[in-house]
């Protein structure tokens, strides 16, 4: 399998060389987390890997098991520390176009602190 062509010019890519300022909540040797600059709930993190992979599938194929427990962990350690482990929270991870990815990079939105309501409305 061929890995997707990674554009190192994407924001979260700068973001990682300190290119571009970020608030950040929580770091480790493998991943960064920082605030959502549009933040849609009253919690919104973004947890990133610090390897350069395009989407979910890139990351499940290419990164090694540690960088993949690395950020699993990062997601609940994060959780935990903004407050929304107990109460409940929404981990989402757009990929590709129809997926409405804006980034090149994985990334992990987990969005908190209040009710979210229906992930995917049903119609009337």
């Amino acid at each position: 399998m061929s890995r997707p062509a990674y554009d190192d010019q994407n924001i979260f890519a700068r973001i990682l060389r300190g290119e571009i300022p970020c608030n950040k909540v929580d770091e480790c040797p493998h991943t960064l987390s920082f605030s959502d600059i549009q933040p849609q709930a009253s919690v919104h993190i973004l947890v990133i890997p610090k390897g350069s992979y395009v989407d979910m599938a890139d990351f499940a194929a290419h990164a090694p098991a540690e960088e993949q427990a690395a950020f699993v962990a990062a997601l609940g350690r994060v959780a935990h520390q903004v407050g929304v482990a107990e109460s409940g929270f929404r981990l989402i991870a757009n990929t590709g176009q129809n997926g409405h990815q804006e980034v090149p990079h994985l990334h992990m939105h987990i969005l908190g602190g209040e009710p979210l309501g229906p992930m995917c409305p049903r119609p009337s």
